[in-house]
């Protein structure tokens, strides 16, 4: 069997898996696509992780965990001939090759910005009322802020130079730093607090760093240290809560070492 008709033979054998656990499971029977929503967020969560993490094996396993949902989510619009499986699959592919035309047409691009500047332009044409329509409104607040800065770039709203961008930061932190010096209202110093964030995903994105990635690695390597100063510490017979920081700064300090 070649490789393509494996393929075919692999996501048949999952549309018939499917088709019986519906049709037999009473959990499967039971549930909707508004009782799957919040599973299919925390399985993307799931594989975000295994991504950060380079895991391989997991990253395996969370993508055949969403493969399934999106066949359930499939497989429950088909039983109000909304649409199934084959419908989903064949809409996907129309757009692609329609947002593509310098793959499947004759238009010619130079490199992979002015891909995406098309790649807007051609949405627009499909009647999107805004470049930043399509921006998810429960994206997670820094995917979302990366997200709408590259949207407003694909169609020239962008600074020039990642200098420019660094002293727009500069500038945010000096008004949330005047703010708070002068003792304004927590509603100003939370907007010019959202501004320094929003200046600083952009000078990320300006440096080719996924703003989101670097923060939640940085969130792991505190959870790692942290929880290395609470087991030594520990060990040594002391409680954090009864420990200076001073005593405790010698242990987050071993944990960098051991890295």
């Amino acid at each position: 069997m070649n490789d393509m008709n494996a393929k075919k033979a692999a996501f048949e054998r999952l549309i018939v898996v499917m088709d019986e656990l519906r049709e037999q499971c009473p959990w499967d029977k039971k549930q909707t696509m508004e009782s799957l929503r919040h599973l299919t967020i925390e399985e993307t969560y799931e594989l975000a992780d295994a991504i950060l993490d380079k895991d391989l094996p997991n990253i395996k396993k969370e993508l055949g965990d969403l493969l399934l949902h999106i066949v359930f989510y499939a497989r429950i619009a088909s039983e109000t001939n909304d649409f199934d499986i084959a419908d989903v699959m064949h809409a996907l592919c129309e757009k692609l090759i329609l947002r593509h035309p310098h793959i499947y047409g004759d238009v010619k691009v130079a490199d992979e910005e002015e891909v995406k500047q098309n790649w807007e332009k051609i949405k627009m044409k499909e009647g999107h009322k805004s470049v930043l329509a399509g921006v998810p409104k429960t994206l997670p607040s820094v995917v979302k802020a990366s997200r709408i800065q590259e949207k407003a770039r694909a169609v020239g709203f962008d600074w020039e130079e990642k200098e420019e961008v660094w002293n727009k930061v500069l500038e945010e932190i000096h008004e949330l730093k005047a703010e708070v010096e002068q003792g304004a209202t927590k509603e100003k110093i939370e907007s010019e607090f959202g501004d320094v964030m929003f200046a600083l995903v952009n000078y990320a994105r300006f440096l080719g760093v996924n703003a989101e990635d670097a923060l939640e690695r940085t969130n792991k390597k505190f959870i790692r240290r942290f929880q290395f100063l609470e087991e030594h510490a520990k060990k040594d017979g002391k409680q954090l809560d009864k420990m200076s920081l001073a005593e405790m700064d010698v242990y987050w300090n071993k944990a960098k070492e051991t890295e």
